[in-house]
């Protein structure tokens, strides 16, 4: 009897440890197929990872001189948004969290003047790409949308995230 009551003890350990390791998964990055675009098709968390919501943060001055609310003060795109993901590595790191817990991320680019009227994307991604792809392989899930205008009219960028950490 008591080898009984020692075996059901032992298989109802070995559940419950199969059932914390299934709940402790990591966090899933699916890529896109047949791309090598910095950004993850879709982004699945475990039940178990804590999610971080960071608002919306927008780009610092970077010319005191400049006449506020102009983009000579905020600089072009490209400036703009390293400003903007410099502040949210910092708000992140205040927080234990690094760019690649980065999961979700929504950019809000206004149309530069200099480009048409268009999103300067390409300015975008070549500062988006010194945080994320490279040597920092984590990709979020991304959209990047033209709007038009922001609070300031200096503003060409403001970027939101979700962080997530098992």
């Amino acid at each position: 009897m008591k080898q009984q009551i020692a075996a059901a003890l032992l298989l109802a350990t070995a559940a419950c440890i199969t059932t914390t390791a299934v709940n402790a998964q990591d966090i899933i990055r699916h890529k896109i197929p047949g791309s090598d675009f910095p950004i993850a098709q879709a982004v699945t968390l475990p039940p178990n990872a804590t999610i971080h919501f960071i608002s919306g943060q927008v780009p610092p001055v970077v010319d005191k001189a400049a006449a506020p609310d102009s983009l000579a003060a905020f600089g072009d795109t490209k400036t703009q948004t390293m400003g903007v993901l410099k502040k949210i590595d910092d708000i992140l790191k205040s927080m234990n969290l690094t760019m690649g817990d980065v999961v979700k991320m929504q950019v809000f680019l206004v149309g530069d003047p200099s480009k048409g009227g268009r999103a300067d994307t390409k300015g975008f991604m070549e500062a988006y790409t010194q945080f994320f792809g490279g040597s920092q392989p984590n990709l979020p899930a991304r959209a990047v949308m033209q709007v038009a205008g922001l609070n300031s009219t200096g503003w060409l960028v403001e970027i939101e995230v979700v962080a997530a950490k098992k």
